[in-house]
């Protein structure tokens, strides 16, 4: 159990960071949807750029992040000999893919559609580089236990964005609009967009200049041995990742080709913002990961690790259908984070972090093949997954818009979890308390079910009845699982 409570506060750790991070930059979702209206599109544009550059960083960090886990947890590793690898080969990969964006500027925005703003490709190129190098200080910050320093700099990258958007945003358009005629120097009303991309990247190099202290492990070196097995270990990764992230941005990349034209892009505005409103899901993943491969690799030896990644299991999937039902029950609330114009969205909420879940139980899934170093499976079953989600898509959004973007996301996870679970258990299988999560996903099943059903319009009453029908599913969860009823007084409770 102390280890499952190490997994945890680093969790809560990390978590803490992620979410008053998605929290604070929930705030710009209402700035960005009430300045840029549906109709413009310019929402669909940030939306689609950054789907681009989340593909990209997958590439630039080739997998890397993950491999320098495996690679400085192993006995007798050279952590620095390590780091040093990794660092010179995203390096290199960021010079080599910057150098082409600046060769090819106008080749390439033109080809995604923005022969008229090549500098959104060409901000976004270096930010997308600046995020890569980052990946692996980060990583060692992970490995050396140090989630202080890691929230900070993550809620200081945030808080220095949303200050940043507050003035581009709300203070220099109203100084603007009031005839102060410096303002007109450094700002204009119709480069909203521009502001966004710009904005991230002085942040992102702000925050670079950060990891001074640990680019001091850095030094030239080569080790074609360690080299080449990291390589062999990293390429299964890179494919994993990229199957992944199009999982999650083929939908807004591709729509826009599937939709074309102006109801395109306004449509992608309004999936873009909606999907934020589920972002609680992907915090939760988020958090839970960064503080899951340390634990899952630094663990792997002990006796008892079958037994420890099975509780890990249920308590994830268990915290993740609570965020599923807080989500829902309040949504009443939460959709005031975007523009009542961007409303109409809202229904792939559900769909999306059903999704998310079932993404993070593959994630959970995934550590048997990479573990036993055959990353390569996990590259077969995201693939297979990614397939899905393409075709679905293609077969679908041109009749039902983005609502068939919701369902293609449902449909790949959901089958590269299966796919994993089953392969997982013949090569290296775990006993997962699958009857006590049968249990909680048919208490979860019925919970959310009459909370559907239920004849009652206002809001508020519909709230407090949802607000007792969550309290009956985290009183059962409690009641059986939860560490608190081993607590002296507070076990009285739940006897």
């Amino acid at each position: 159990m102390g280890k499952l409570q190490s997994l945890a506060k680093d969790t809560a750790i990390y978590g803490l960071s992620s979410i008053i991070g998605r929290f604070l930059n929930y705030l710009l979702v209402p700035l960005y949807t009430a300045k840029m209206s549906v109709e413009s599109g310019n929402y669909g544009i940030v939306t689609n750029i950054y789907a681009w550059v989340a593909i990209l960083l997958v590439f630039l960090t080739f997998g890397f992040e993950t491999t320098f886990f495996r690679f400085a947890s192993k006995e007798n590793a050279d952590v620095k000999k390590v780091f040093s690898m990794s660092m010179q080969v995203i390096g290199l990969l960021c010079g080599i893919f910057l150098l082409l964006v600046f060769l090819f500027l106008p080749s390439i925005a033109e080809t995604l559609g923005y022969s008229m703003h090549p500098e959104f490709i060409g901000i976004m190129a270096v930010v997308v580089s600046l995020d890569a190098l980052q990946a692996i200080p980060f990583g060692l910050l992970r490995l050396q236990k140090r989630p202080i320093k890691f929230a900070s700099l993550k809620l200081l990258n945030i808080f220095a964005n949303i200050s940043l958007n507050l003035i581009f945003f709300l203070l220099l358009p109203w100084m603007f609009s009031n005839g102060i005629e410096w303002v007109s120097k450094i700002y204009n009303p119709e480069e909203q967009t521009l502001y966004v991309f710009l904005i991230n990247l002085i942040c992102t190099s702000f925050i670079t200049l950060f990891f001074i202290p640990e680019l001091k492990l850095f030094h030239f070196t080569f080790d074609g041995g360690l080299l080449k097995n990291m390589l062999k270990y990293s390429w299964p990764l890179l494919l994993l990742g990229i199957a992944g992230i199009l999982n999650l941005n083929a939908d807004k990349i591709i729509y826009t080709y599937l939709v074309p034209g102006k109801q395109g892009i306004v449509d992608l505005s309004i999936y873009g913002a909606s999907v934020k409103v589920a972002a609680i899901m992907a915090m939760l993943m988020q958090a839970f990961r960064y503080a899951y491969e340390p634990f899952v690799f630094g663990n792997s030896k002990e006796k008892d690790s079958k037994v420890l990644y099975a509780k890990a299991m249920k308590y994830f999937i268990v915290i993740a259908m609570i965020a599923f039902l807080v989500v829902m029950f309040y949504m009443d609330i939460l959709r005031y984070i975007i523009n009542p114009g961007y409303w109409q969205g809202l229904k792939v909420v559900p769909i999306i972090m059903a999704a998310e879940i079932f993404m993070g139980i593959y994630f959970n899934l995934s550590f048997w093949y990479k573990l036993n170093d055959e990353t390569y499976w996990g590259a077969i079953f995201s693939f297979i997954g990614c397939f899905i989600l393409f075709a679905v898509n293609i077969l679908f959004v041109p009749k039902y818009g983005y609502m068939a973007c919701a369902w293609a996301s449902l449909s790949g996870y959901f089958t590269a979890m299966i796919l994993s679970y089953f392969v997982g258990q013949k090569r290296n299988a775990i006993n997962y308390d699958l009857k006590a999560i049968f249990k909680y996903t048919a208490l979860f099943a019925v919970v959310y079910g009459v909370s559907l059903i239920q004849p009652f319009e206002n809001s508020f009453v519909k709230m407090g009845i949802n607000t007792l029908l969550l309290a009956v599913f985290v009183w059962y969860f409690i009641k059986n699982d939860l560490p608190l009823k081993n607590i002296p007084f507070i076990n009285r409770f739940f006897k």
